[in-house]
């Protein structure tokens, strides 16, 4: 088929004229709605990125945890880490710890020193709102 009666039919049917294989002999071409191709680009593009970096799982804690609910927390977050997944913990402060924002610093030193052989921050500890944030991602 000649390249006017391509762009003829596909301009009727209301789609595109898509080179899909400009180095083959005589290049390959496709009519087809080019919008479409596009956006399932992408989104083939978002899932690769998706399996590439691994999920970031979250964590919740406040700054007075008891010790043996923070084993029971540092355990799971060994689980995540295993598994490849980064690893965000929130430090929620409520009412009056605000003014004790040392306490979750204390915390973070703890979390870090615990898992220094499993663990690294990426993204180190900062306040947004009542919360202290901070990312863990696997060293291995």
């Amino acid at each position: 088929m000649k390249t006017r009666e391509a762009v003829k039919i596909a301009f009727e049917s209301g789609l595109d004229l898509v080179e899909v294989d400009p180095n083959a002999n005589p290049p390959v071409c496709k009519i087809l709605d080019y919008g479409k191709l596009k956006y399932e680009e992408q989104k083939k593009q978002k899932e690769a990125k998706k399996k590439q970096q691994g999920e970031v799982r979250e964590i919740t804690m406040g700054p007075r945890i008891s010790d043996h609910d923070l084993e029971v927390k540092l355990k799971k977050v060994k689980e995540f880490l295993e598994s490849g997944n980064k690893v965000r913990i929130k430090i929620m402060f409520r009412g009056r710890e605000m003014t004790h924002l040392e306490w979750g610093n204390e915390l973070f030193t703890k979390i870090t020193s615990t898992l220094e052989n499993e663990a690294e921050v990426e993204v180190p500890p900062r306040l947004e709102g009542r919360n202290l944030t901070f990312l863990l991602k696997s060293n291995k």
